[in-house]
């Protein structure tokens, strides 16, 4: 007989990220439910009653820092441990997200090993046995996973892009920090980590000068020149 999947909310507003846990979680025995913003999040977390959440902290409408207050109120879902994954792992921010009810706080990319260390903490029971379907899996089909995730960031691009290129033009810092935010977070789950490199440089700027604003669109040009190199990677 099998054992009933264990739920797990990942709310994130990167497709990568929840296609990459989502995958991941997938070989084990998990039901992974998936949200991309923090209000969506709060609904699905008192609909479902997981086990667990992944909580990304920079997203649209409520943020992963209002949803952790937001999440201490309701009676229902107060009590589920949450992971927070986030690409800004400053000692100041991982100090906020634990003083607003975060059990741990796991940096993108995501390390699984450590994704399975903190699951199992969580948890009080080891989830993650390794067999020889998991095995299978794993050894067949990392290129396909690696091309799916490449897949959903290159389609996504052309918007973010966009949003980057208007914030540039209107000098909106908070626009353009979050519009980099998810880049920095999927470079490395797609294994172009200085996607990463180059956007965690714009978002961790302070953009009050001239001179700011000329580092951040240097930056971002650098950018879309490694998503062209991508795209034309993957378009032969």
């Amino acid at each position: 007989m099998d054992v009933q999947a264990t739920k797990v909310l990942v709310i994130d507003d990167s497709d990568v990220i929840l296609e990459s846990l989502s995958s991941f979680l997938g070989k084990y025995n998990f039901s992974v439910i998936k949200s991309h913003d923090g209000l969506d999040g709060i609904q699905k977390a008192a609909e479902h009653k997981p086990a667990l959440i992944f909580l990304d902290l920079m997203m649209p409408n409520v943020d992963g820092m209002k949803m952790l207050e937001v999440k201490k109120v309701i009676k229902e879902i107060k009590d589920i441990p949450v992971i927070v994954i986030s690409a800004n792992t400053a000692r100041s921010n991982v100090l906020s997200a634990m003083e607003r009810g975060a059990d741990r706080v796991i940096s993108k990319p995501l390390d699984f090993e450590l994704v399975k260390k903190y699951v199992d903490e969580l948890l009080g029971k080891k989830n993650f046995h390794e067999t020889k379907k998991n095995q299978i899996l794993s050894d067949n089909d990392s290129n396909e996973i690696k091309g799916k995730l490449i897949k959903f960031f290159i389609e996504s691009f052309e918007i973010r892009k966009k949003t980057i290129l208007d914030a540039i033009k209107k000098k909106d810092a908070a626009r353009l920090k979050t519009a980099v935010h998810e880049i920095r977070g999927a470079g490395g789950t797609i294994g172009y980590n200085q996607l990463s490199v180059l956007s965690g440089e714009v978002e961790d700027r302070d953009l009050n000068s001239p001179t700011d604003w000329v580092f951040a669109e240097f930056k971002c040009n650098q950018i879309f020149a490694i998503v062209r190199q991508i795209k034309n990677n993957y378009s032969k």
